[in-house]
């Protein structure tokens, strides 16, 4: 005999892939302990965002992003 959770999740992968990604973000967000850190985040994200499609800052290859984190945090 299935489980609770069992039976929720046959019934959670019947919804539509558009569902299921709600569905997922607001259960990562019902986990998250800090949510004023979250929301700095979301704040600084969105910024990062409008900068960018601004022109006032200019992207920079992942390759070149990595590579100065590794100088900067060796190890």
């Amino acid at each position: 005999m299935p489980n609770n959770l069992e039976v929720l999740q046959a019934e959670v992968l019947r919804l539509s892939s558009a569902d299921r990604t709600k569905l997922l973000d607001r259960l990562i967000t019902s986990l998250d302990i800090d949510a004023e850190a979250e929301a700095a985040w979301d704040v600084l994200a969105e910024t990062r965002e409008q900068e960018l499609r601004s022109g006032t800052v200019e992207a920079v290859p992942i390759e070149m992003a990595v590579a100065r984190l590794e100088a900067q945090f060796p190890g």
